[in-house]
């Protein structure tokens, strides 16, 4: 599993453009200048039809960063969704402001803490001239509080189903969250009575769902590994420069075990990844075994080296000068983004026909 050349210049541009533009403000030449938005949109909808591999890419680099632009929420699960419901209308309609980044999208799914798409309860009952009213609340909404397409599920007699709602519709309310990572920014969306527009078929919403869910744990996982990548450059570049009792604390046995077993723990964690994508580009069926593994492997290693930089960092570590605990609190929060690591092993053993422990 290697990355072509063209991939590895998309992430040359990628992280010289984070490089020189921070936090909200990289999202502008991000899409403008290198088209991130857009690369796994069809070139139909103004896309560069590219795929998972090119996403993997892109997320690691926001990892490394803890980039607070909206790509996931808006780039991989929203247009991922749209695609995924083979609606051409709203595709057509929807996905050339999504893929430009001139609009942000924000997929409201997740209730009580739960990205099951059987937890949906969220209700939706037809209404006059064939639209739909929505009612429910949602939490977890990535970018939901500034998003200009806003698509929402819920359960109607079919099944559960994928709605478009107005962002500011009426009976819509959206509230963002203070969460323990300033860094990703997320939402509660509660809907009374909201207008919808029902997006493909009715009922399908969760066959849709577990699509996008295998598709966001494998493009997390990237970002779970860029990040983890560069706690340990960090960590790395501070044992070399500090000295106690005379030497460099990288040179002390214990310390280097440590850095040793973190090393392994990125680099099984980027492979872990990487089979994830390259899956979702195949189009193989053993996708959903591989995102489940990645979302589980790479959540657990991202949040031992996070943990591992604090501690060998010492005091410097727990102060709010530094960068460490920022991910840290990255590394907990995106191991319970798209379900624990705990809920994803029970997938992995129910696909493989083995029982959960």
């Amino acid at each position: 599993m290697r990355l072509t050349e063209e991939q590895e210049e998309l992430r040359s541009a990628v992280r010289a453009a984070l490089g020189r533009h921070a936090g909200e403000a990289a999202w502008r030449p991000l899409t403008e200048q290198i088209g991130v938005a857009g690369l796994a949109v069809p070139e139909e909808y103004g896309g560069a039809g590219y795929g998972a591999r090119e996403v993997h890419v892109v997320m690691e680099e926001l990892g490394r960063e803890l980039s607070p632009v909206p790509y996931l929420g808006s780039a991989v699960l929203v247009v991922r969704a749209l695609l995924a419901s083979g609606d051409g209308e709203a595709c057509a309609r929807l996905l050339p402001d999504l893929a430009s980044g001139a609009v942000v999208g924000a997929l409201a799914w997740a209730e009580r803490g739960s990205w099951d798409p059987s937890a949906v309860r969220a209700e939706a009952t037809r209404g006059p001239g064939g639209t739909w009213r929505i009612t429910g609340t949602k939490e977890h909404v990535l970018d939901g509080a500034g998003a200009g397409v806003l698509l929402v599920a819920a359960r109607s007699e079919a099944g559960v189903s994928l709605f478009e709602v107005p962002a500011d519709g009426a009976g819509v309310s959206r509230e963002a969250t203070v969460t323990m990572d300033s860094t990703r920014a997320q939402a509660r969306v509660v809907l009374t009575e909201a207008e919808g527009r029902l997006v493909g078929a009715e009922g399908s919403g969760a066959r849709v769902l577990a699509h996008v869910l295998d598709l966001a744990c494998a493009a997390l996982a990237a970002e779970q590994v860029g990040a983890a990548s560069r706690c340990l450059e960090l960590t790395l570049a501070y044992a070399r420069e500090r000295v106690q009792f005379g030497r460099a604390i990288g040179s002390f046995q214990a310390v280097k075990h440590r850095l040793a077993d973190a090393y392994v723990l990125v680099e099984s964690a980027r492979s872990a990844a990487l089979g994830a994508s390259f899956a979702a580009d195949d189009g193989t069926p053993e996708l959903p075994r591989l995102a489940a593994a990645a979302k589980s492997a790479c959540s657990e290693a991202f949040s031992a080296v996070a943990g591992e930089m604090i501690q060998l960092h010492g005091g410097i570590g727990i102060t709010w000068e530094h960068d460490a605990h920022r991910y840290f609190k990255r590394a907990h929060g995106s191991a319970q983004l798209f379900g624990p690591p705990a809920w994803h092993r029970v997938r992995l053993a129910a696909a493989l026909g083995l029982t959960a422990a």
